[in-house]
């Protein structure tokens, strides 16, 4: 074996787990293996998952906080626009240098795999051809997914649909699209149509930016879970923020949740920005914004959380900590029953792999031996702590390592210093 991770406790709740590994896939996994690997690694029963996958973010912008000037409101709409005025400015080299610097902070982190929209609307395409340079770079230790993301609405925008294809062409994975940013629901309804029948024709996945509103009238992701259910396209399409939803009657949601499940439409929430741009014309009560998560999942719906944005022109903070982001979706959505806990830890695991069609990922022998080694003891302890990731490993490669969170407590009364981890519930 070239590794074999020790005394592991993995996701499932299995303790005393060991993991072995060779040519940088899973070869066994079980309690006490008869097996030597050339070196071994005690996991001293700290959890040891899958990485963390972000289902969705926007890398063409990170990193691009305070350019080219600061979002004075926070709000969405100001977001955009101060996008809109960076773009011209924008150069390859620019973009290429953040967003190496965030996978460089995802890596660290134990994120391994991100899906990220890149906007199309430029008609360069510069920051298509810059992120599938990164996408090249960054592969030996990061998957990135890129969707062409028509920002300023497909139809809106004179050359999105020609831009698409040509980001298509050049060998971007997903289709996107934003409905609610069209001039009309119609509009909206129409560029439904047109992306989900070329990606169709191209056997492509969908994840488009559908109903980002806190209008409960937009319905934009009954479109699409009609289209993906009439082109046959069940699991490969996605509905992404889905705001609205959490504004809609009771009684509407409840004829489209099993529409959404027939179709095999998955649902993104971005609980750290969903939380902070909607909600904004409301006094009080001020609603919360983020999509009905626990209700999705109880109808049989792929939910995932994503980052979305990182220090760019919509949010001013994140960093690339999927942990922080189920903390914040956890608190959001009330989910704080022991399987709703759980199911917040999958939403940024096992679930976004899911969605993505990762291949290979999880802790099954055959799978690659992607894996991270968490300062907890399960996947609950991992979101309360935001957990040091001890160890980041890629295809049996150790990439990257951090302390675990410790310090040194000398008060009155006590005879000598003691050293301890921080808040640990053991």
């Amino acid at each position: 074996m070239d590794l074999v991770i020790r005394n592991a406790n993995l996701p499932d709740g299995r303790q005393k787990i060991d993991i072995a590994i060779v040519a940088g896939r899973i070869a066994a996994v079980g309690p006490c293996l008869p097996v030597q690997g050339q070196a071994e690694i005690d996991a001293g029963g700290n959890l040891v998952s899958p990485p963390f996958v972000d289902a969705h973010f926007h890398m063409d912008a990170t990193l691009s906080y305070g350019l080219p000037r600061v979002n004075q409101s926070g709000t969405l709409l100001e977001g955009i626009a101060l996008w809109g005025e960076l773009k011209p400015t924008l150069t390859q080299d620019a973009i290429i240098e953040r967003a190496l610097q965030y996978c460089d902070w995802a890596v660290a982190r134990g994120l391994l795999a991100i899906r990220s929209h890149v906007d199309i609307c430029d008609d360069r395409l510069l920051a298509t051809e810059a992120l599938l340079q990164v996408k090249q770079q960054v592969a030996p230790y990061l998957d990135l997914q890129l969707v062409a993301f028509p920002q300023d609405g497909l139809l809106r925008s004179a050359s999105a649909f020609t831009n698409l294809k040509r980001a298509i062409a050049m060998g971007v994975d997903v289709v996107g699209g934003i409905p609610h940013f069209e001039r009309t629901m119609a509009d909206g309804a129409e560029s439904v149509r047109l992306l989900c029948e070329y990606a169709a024709e191209q056997g492509l996945r969908v994840d488009m930016h559908c109903d980002e509103s806190d209008d409960p009238l937009s319905r934009h992701i009954e479109t699409l879970a009609y289209h993906s259910h009439r082109l046959g396209m069940q699991g490969r399409v996605t509905g992404s923020h889905l705001t609205s939803m959490h504004s809609m009657d009771n009684y509407y949601v409840s004829k489209l949740m099993p529409l959404m499940r027939e179709a095999g439409v998955a649902a993104i929430a971005n609980p750290l920005i969903n939380i902070t741009l909607q909600g904004r014309h409301d006094t009080y009560p001020k609603r919360r914004g983020m999509t009905r998560v626990p209700e999705l999942m109880a109808a049989g719906i792929d939910v995932a959380f994503g980052q979305d944005c990182a220090m760019d022109p919509w949010y001013s903070l994140g960093s690339g900590d999927m942990l922080e982001v189920a903390h914040m979706g956890l608190h959001v959505a009330q989910m704080t029953g022991q399987e709703a806990m759980q199911a917040c830890f999958k939403a940024v695991t096992e679930t976004p792999a899911r969605i993505l069609g990762l291949d290979g990922y999880g802790l099954e022998v055959g799978c690659h031996a992607d894996l991270v080694l968490l300062d907890a003891a399960d996947p609950v302890e991992a979101i309360r702590l935001r957990a040091a990731r001890l160890k980041v490993i890629r295809r049996g490669t150790v990439i990257s390592e951090s302390p675990a969170a410790q310090a040194r407590l000398s008060v009155a009364g006590r005879p000598e210093a003691v050293d301890f981890r921080l808040a640990r519930g053991r």
